[in-house]
């Protein structure tokens, strides 16, 4: 019964720790850090510049190589930066279209994990990702 105590909260304190936090993903918090702006869209803002640029980076490469590695840790820290608005910004019609953005971005990288070992599947959808980051900057860009 102990065991048993003891593995739920283990288990409730790592469901905690999955919101703003890089406890699965500790490389998300160096691009976060490496992409911290004057405000919480700013880093939002050059995440989704460092994101275009590895997905660039990434194109014609196989398997989780170091580019697409890259790619998915700078991921999380943008999923994370979300946190960063302030609560002003959070009830603009421009945040709730971010969100879209964001949503669709994860949906998008979910299928790019699907095909990445496979050519030209991984391109295509790596030049999705470049399209859909280009919207999202675009719509942050209204928030700032």
């Amino acid at each position: 019964m102990q065991r048993l105590i003891g593995f739920l909260t283990l288990s409730s304190l790592l469901i905690s720790f999955s919101g703003c936090s890089y406890f699965f993903y500790p490389r998300a918090g160096d691009y976060a850090a490496q992409a911290k702006g004057a405000t919480g869209v700013e880093t939002m803002i050059n995440l989704t510049n460092m994101m275009e640029a590895t997905a660039a980076k990434a194109k014609g490469g196989k398997g989780v190589d170091n580019a697409f590695d890259d790619l998915h840790n700078q991921l999380h820290a943008l999923l994370d930066s979300f946190c960063g608005v302030t609560e002003a910004q959070a009830k603009t019609p421009a945040y709730d279209l971010a969100v879209t953005h964001k949503k669709e971005v994860g949906a998008i990288f979910r299928r790019l994990w699907k095909f990445k070992d496979d050519q030209p599947q991984r391109d295509q959808h790596l030049d999705l990702l470049a399209a859909e980051l280009k919207e999202l900057r675009e719509t942050l860009q209204t928030l700032k």
